[in-house]
């Protein structure tokens, strides 16, 4: 039994962090009940526990999933090292690079076929998987859906960011279609599939450390920026299939596959609350400043992977979505600024207000601890002699940063092979003119 995929309505369950249960239509009642493990499962389904944090970890911070699949994930062959990894940590081995960087738009594949996995590039990093500890930015870029293959990720999350081209990721917990402007995360140990429409780009955030959560609102309150009732998981979706699959692990930052004779969706029922979720951006309620000053960029934050400092991040997910700017006697855009965290910048569409031009969809800019930056010569004479009355800001676009608490090296490819770093992105400041005036009245 396979449903097709085409025909079928997708259907999510609404929630972040919460304890979910589901069952594929076809098998009703395929749950256990009052129990986990019963001597013999419903369907003849096997029990098999996946868990995201260790079993003793404090019982809110407990991750784990129960799922009733028509075979166990066991069933393969040994892993054997995989010869497509474009994924690399040879950060640790090059030199830094303090300068600002900018990326244009990286390329899509030209005159073959590549699937996500084979398109999988890393730019930038920091850590070790070995030790759990750091991250990695990646971009994909491919053409072609993922045929009888499947991935998972022993090192960590994976937070992807679709640039160009909807996604439709199979998983473990059911189907998602996950579409420009919407996010997802696909947890630490997740099996999925990615099929594509044609030419699909986008970026990847991986963390080591921790799973994502939603930030602390403070004195925001209860309500603000990503609720938790606008993030969807996947509902199940079994597929009983008997062909050989590729089994693809990333296991210390390499890639390894294994072969096994059955779909690794075979799923039937699930329940637990460490599952895949996406997010679509537009759902974000933004909270800025509506009496003088600009806002640090803390405000925009959508997910964050926390840092066992308290206050600090390994990883936030930051956007910048349209919105109202209505500040009075107040320099709009972000100010210049130099900073203890990282940030990587992405543009999923439009113009970035503090850079726009230069800064183009599918490129990407990096901005190191301490470097300084900030708003261009063009966005800041504009600005500066704006009439300050209410605007929209940033309609039609949306701009998104990694931002980390860790000092991000760069990979060879990121650097050199790829070939889209921007020589001439210090330029953009070199106009700024010197407008000091000794005899200022303060009027």
């Amino acid at each position: 039994m396979s449903p097709s995929s085409t025909a079928m309505a997708l259907k999510y369950l609404s929630g972040f962090g919460s304890e979910f249960s589901s069952e594929d239509p076809r098998c009703p009642n395929s749950l256990p009940q009052g129990q986990n493990n019963p001597q013999q499962c419903p369907y003849g389904t096997y029990a098999e526990q996946l868990s995201g944090t260790a079993f003793t970890a404090p019982r809110l911070e407990n991750k784990r999933s129960w799922l009733y699949r028509i075979r166990p994930s066991v069933m393969h062959t040994p892993f054997v090292p995989a010869s497509i990894n474009n994924v690399s940590d040879d950060w640790k081995n090059r030199a830094p690079n303090p300068n600002q960087l900018r990326w244009l738009p990286f390329a899509l594949p030209v005159g073959k076929a590549v699937d996500w996995v084979e398109g999988l590039h890393t730019i930038c990093g920091a850590g070790d998987p070995t030790v759990r500890s750091g991250l990695a930015i990646h971009v994909y870029l491919c053409n072609r859906s993922m045929e009888n293959k499947c991935f998972y990720n022993s090192d960590g999350d994976f937070l992807f960011v679709p640039q160009q081209g909807n996604l439709k990721l199979k998983t473990e917990f059911g189907i998602m279609n996950v579409e420009v402007n919407e996010i997802c995360v696909i947890q630490q140990g997740m099996r999925f599939s990615v099929e594509v429409e044609g030419p699909s780009r986008g970026y990847v955030l991986e963390v080591y450390d921790n799973h994502f959560q939603l930030p602390n609102l403070g004195p925001i309150g209860a309500n603000g920026l990503a609720n938790p009732r606008d993030f969807l998981t996947p509902v199940a979706c079994y597929e009983d299939l008997d062909v050989e699959y590729t089994i693809i692990s990333k296991y210390q930052g390499h890639f390894f596959e294994a072969k096994q004779n059955h779909s690794p969706f075979d799923v039937v029922a699930w329940h637990g609350n460490y599952v895949p979720y996406k997010y679509n951006l537009s759902n974000f309620m933004t909270i800025n400043a509506v009496q003088f000053d600009h806002c640090d960029p803390s405000i925009f934050t959508v997910l964050t992977c926390p840092s066992n400092k308290v206050g600090t991040a390994i990883a936030d997910f930051v956007i910048f979505p349209p919105r109202w700017s209505v500040q009075e006697h107040t320099f709009r855009p972000p100010y210049y600024h130099r900073n203890c965290m990282s940030e990587f910048m992405g543009l999923i569409y439009g113009n970035y207000e503090a850079k726009e031009d230069g800064f183009l969809p599918g490129g990407a800019s990096l901005h190191s601890m301490m470097t300084p930056h900030g708003p261009d010569v063009q966005c800041f004479e504009a600005a500066s002699n704006a009439p300050l009355k209410p605007s929209r800001v940033a309609d039609g676009t949306m701009a998104f940063m990694f931002e980390s608490s860790l000092g991000l090296g760069l990979t060879t490819w990121g650097e050199k092979t790829c070939n889209k770093i921007d020589p001439d992105y210090y330029k953009c400041w070199q106009g700024l003119k010197k407008n000091f005036k000794p005899q200022f009245s303060g009027k």
